[in-house]
C-alpha cells in the first residue's frame, strides 16, 4: 500500500458531495481523501489490519468509526419523525432537516436557502461563474468535484454508487440516496397540505401541483383522440 501527496489539506468529510481538496490518494482504488488520519484508516480497511467486525451486520470498520456505527443498531440517535438511526447527534440534526424543510445558510446573493453551509459554498461559485473542475477528456468544466465525477461517467460507463442491499449500481450519489428508500420505506418529504409523504423531492413537487391547480401537461384532442401531451414549463 502507498499514498501520493498532493498538497494542503482541510478538515475531514465523509460526505462524497462536499467540494473540499482531497490530497491524499490511494494507489490501489484511487479513492482520494482530505485528511491523513482517514487515509490511514483507509489503508487499515483495505488490509483488514486492527479492523473492527459489527456482530449485528458484519461490517468491518476501524475503531475510530466503529462506534459511530454502533450507534445505528443501538437506536442512540433515532429520529422520532421516520424512525432512521444515525450515526452521531451532528447526523441526525443534518436529518432532521429533511422533516422541517430548515435551511438556515442563505446566498447573499439570490437569498436561496440551504440545508448545511458546504452546499451554500458550491452555490456561490454559480454567481461567481467559477468552475474549478475540468475533464481531461472533453474539457468541460464544472463548479463542483461530485459534477466531474458523474460527468466522467459519461465517458467511462461507469456507475460507482453500488446498493449494499441488492447490488444495483448508479452514476450519481443522489440516484442511489433516492433508490435506498425502496428499502428502508422511509419517505422524508411530506407535503404540508394533506401530509401525504413521499421518498423523493421531485414526487412532492409533483404532487403539490394538485393543490396548486397548476397543469402539468398541455393536452389535445381531436374527436375524443389524443393527439399531443406536451410538458408544461414554468417560467
Amino acid at each position: 500500500m502507498s499514498y501520493v501527496f498532493t498538497g494542503d489539506t482541510e478538515a475531514d468529510s465523509n460526505d462524497p458531495r462536499d467540494d473540499k481538496p482531497r490530497p491524499y490518494v490511494c494507489t490501489v482504488c484511487d479513492k482520494s481523501f482530505t485528511k491523513k488520519a482517514i487515509f490511514m484508516d483507509h489503508l487499515r480497511l483495505r488490509s483488514g489490519e486492527g479492523m473492527v467486525t459489527c456482530t449485528h451486520c458484519e461490517k468491518r470498520f476501524t475503531s475510530g468509526s466503529f462506534s459511530s456505527h454502533v450507534n445505528i443498531h443501538n437506536g442512540k440517535y433515532r429520529c422520532v419523525e421516520c424512525g432512521k438511526n444515525c450515526g452521531s447527534n451532528y447526523a441526525l440534526t443534518l436529518h432532521r432537516r429533511t422533516h422541517s424543510g430548515e435551511k438556515p445558510f442563505e446566498c447573499t446573493g439570490c437569498s436561496k436557502r440551504f440545508a448545511q453551509p458546504k452546499y451554500l459554498v458550491v452555490h456561490s461559485r454559480s454567481h461567481s461563474g467559477e468552475n474549478r473542475y475540468k475533464c481531461r477528456v472533453c474539457e468541460k468544466s464544472f463548479s463542483q468535484r461530485l459534477c466531474l465525477q458523474q460527468h466522467i461517467t459519461v465517458h467511462t460507463g461507469e456507475k460507482p454508487y453500488k446498493c449494499e442491499v441488492c447490488d444495483k449500481a448508479f452514476n450519481k450519489f443522489s440516484h442511489l440516496q433516492v433508490h435506498t428508500r425502496v428499502h428502508t420505506r422511509e419517505k422524508p418529504y411530506k407535503c404540508r397540505v394533506c401530509d401525504t409523504a413521499f421518498s423523493a423531492s421531485s414526487s412532492l413537487n409533483t404532487h403539490i401541483r394538485i393543490h396548486t391547480g397548476e397543469k402539468l401537461y398541455n393536452v389535445t384532442f381531436v374527436k375524443g383522440h389524443l393527439i399531443s401531451l406536451d410538458i408544461c414549463r414554468v417560467t
